[in-house]
């Protein structure tokens, strides 16, 4: 049975479909390196993974959805955002090596999920839910992964957040930061309420997380002390932009 809860992963994959674009564009105006490109990535994958859970919804379960919806949401949900972060904290070549490490292992862990039998006893019409694979030993790389993502992605924005906030100047940064933060905070929140079999918490987490993460990149845009803007990824640099 459908709850209203069910229908929320439609107002994500809305938000994610125009929030996107707009990060996509400021790569594509400035060049300035790979960072923002994989912060656009990683928000389209985000909605790519709320498409999935919104298809299940309308349509019910199907076994390629659920595949889909377990790769996009549970491997790729926060990595690439993350990543973002990896580039403008760390060298070039120390940045491409994670990103060679951090491929590898989604892939490895996508095959994995691709190829383990399903259990359809436990399958529900509208519900996703990783417990239906029979490999559930293939559900481990989630939590490594996860953990990268939280590492980079939470940790970068809450360290900038703090070396910004007694600076008058930037405060804007240290607000967009916060928001980012608990932006990011959330989904992991919620995908670790999916793994007890609540799913329903993991969708609320996620509308209210990507509406955070936008709010903090619309203050870390806004004209700095010299009037430069600050892209969404250069924000949670350790370094001024």
């Amino acid at each position: 049975m459908r709850d209203p809860v069910h229908f929320i992963p439609i107002a994500t994959t809305i938000v994610a479909l125009f929030f996107a674009p707009v990060v996509y564009r400021r790569w594509k105006s400035r060049r300035s390196g790979p960072h923002l490109l994989w912060w656009a990535a990683g928000i389209a994958m985000y909605g790519v993974g709320t498409f999935t859970e919104s298809l299940t919804t309308l349509l019910g379960w199907n076994e390629i959805v659920f595949r889909s919806w377990y790769i996009s949401g549970a491997l790729l949900g926060g990595a690439p955002l993350a990543q973002g972060t990896v580039y403008l904290m760390f060298s070039r070549k120390l940045a491409d090596r994670l990103s060679m490490v951090l491929i590898a292992a989604v892939v490895v862990a996508s095959v994995a999920v691709i190829a383990s039998p399903i259990d359809y006893g436990l399958v529900e019409a509208h519900r996703l839910t990783g417990a239906v694979m029979e490999w559930q030993w293939a559900r481990l790389f989630s939590p490594f992964i996860n953990l990268y993502a939280a590492i980079f992605l939470i940790g970068g924005a809450a360290l900038s957040a703090w070396r910004f906030r007694k600076d008058s100047s930037a405060r804007h940064r240290f607000v967009g930061n916060v928001y980012i933060a608990v932006g990011a905070l959330l989904p992991g929140i919620g995908g670790t309420a999916t793994r007890f079999g609540h799913t329903e918490v993991l969708y609320v987490m996620e509308l209210i997380g990507l509406i955070l993460i936008w709010t903090g990149y619309r203050y870390n845009v806004k004209p700095g002390a010299k009037g430069a803007p600050v892209a969404l990824a250069e924000a949670t640099s350790s370094s001024p932009a």
